[in-house]
């Protein structure tokens, strides 16, 4: 039996898990009040201080650190790389150090697995980092010669509930083709074709459809229009994209629930929003069902607002025609964590190598040099 604990750093928050093979033994919830965080002034500056709080919890809960296998931790702000399980190398702790990619809690994630690895034994892994691009060619290339593609969205969870879907099914992950839709306070379509999310809508940086808290995609010379039209700063611009854009901006609210009550308290409007909501989520389904030539096994909704059988329902009404609709509600990120440090540590998985090389040089070294 293989004991593994399972980290997971956020903006207000760290959980902490421990898992015996594939079975969940405890898992906690730590708050940082805002007062303890201002202190840092950097998130790497925040390292000693969750080490310790986790140390703690571990302790309150009678773990020993020094019997766990592994240390297996979230992983965000690396510079694109496949997916999959990777070992905490030293060019990985180096990166998650700086955030080449972006600065945020998750760049603690292999920080604190190598950190405890190297004082309790065992190996530090991380799982899915949210940085993978496993993008084909024609999924990168834009209009604009300056700028392309690269895949952002939420691949812990997409994947965590496709491996679901397969075993339900009986059939390898690596055999199917699946769409996956996250949906979240952000949202993101994906093409999972046998085994790699060879595209992505996200509408973290104003892709795809509007979400809860992002505007999704609009036309882009009338965007421009609104960025030089002096009523708004470049900070402010990208608040509306990717914070207070969708139903935040329509409805002064994120949360399906309260959307939904007003709905059944006869609100037309936000009925409005969120039946386009789901017409734009189900344009992003069929766009991915191209993508994979229309060979789908099955479309997957999972994330927060898969809860929601009103959204569920008008999903299944405009994209069932493609493949069946299974439902995973929630998110399987500590599960997901646990469940690839134990693929490597049965040997059914090998981990990889980050060399802190994007997986996507750029098209003019490719087809120029």
């Amino acid at each position: 039996m293989y004991r593994i604990i399972v980290l997971n750093p956020g903006s207000t928050s760290t959980k902490v898990a421990l898992y015996e093979d594939d079975q969940k033994v405890f898992s906690e919830t730590i708050d940082h009040p805002a007062k303890d965080l201002a202190v840092f002034p950097n998130i790497v500056d925040q390292l000693p201080y969750r080490k310790e709080i986790i140390t703690k919890t571990l302790k309150e809960k009678g773990v020993d650190p020094s019997t766990a296998d592994a240390f297996s931790a979230i992983c965000t702000g690396l510079l694109p790389m496949a997916g999959g399980v990777f070992e905490v190398n030293e060019k990985m702790y180096e990166h998650g150090q700086i955030g080449p990619g972006s600065k945020h809690p998750g760049n603690l994630g292999p920080l604190l697995a190598k950190d405890f690895a190297e004082e309790f034994g065992g190996r530090a892994f991380i799982v899915d980092a949210s940085s993978v691009d496993e993008f084909e060619e024609e999924a990168r290339m834009t209009g604009f010669v300056e700028l392309f593609r690269t895949s952002r969205g939420h691949p812990l969870n997409q994947r965590a509930a496709a491996r679901r879907y397969a075993v339900d099914c009986q059939k390898a992950y690596e055999e199917l083709n699946l769409i996956v839709a996250h949906l979240g306070g952000g949202i993101s379509v994906s093409a999972h074709c046998q085994g790699k999310m060879v595209d992505t809508v996200d509408s973290t940086r104003g892709e795809g459809r509007m979400a809860p808290t992002r505007s999704g995609t609009a036309p882009l010379a009338d965007v421009i229009e609104l960025c030089y039209s002096g009523k708004y700063t470049k900070k402010e611009m990208l608040t509306k994209v990717m914070k207070t854009g969708g139903w935040t901006a329509h409805l002064g609210t994120s949360d399906a629930r309260e959307v939904e009550q007003r709905i059944e308290d006869g609100d037309r409007f936000a009925e409005l929003v969120y039946r386009t909501t789901a017409y734009q989520i189900a344009k992003d389904i069929a766009a991915m069902a191209s993508v994979m030539k229309g060979k789908v096994d099955a479309i997957i909704l999972t994330g927060g607002v898969a809860y929601s059988e009103m959204m569920v329902n008008m999903l299944k009404e405009r994209v069932e025609f493609i493949a069946p609709v299974k439902v995973y509600p929630g998110e399987f990120e500590m599960d997901a964590l646990a469940a690839g440090a134990l693929r490597v540590l049965e040997g059914r998985e090998e981990p990889k190598s980050y060399t802190g090389e994007p997986v996507f040089p750029g098209f003019d070294v490719i087809y120029k040099n």
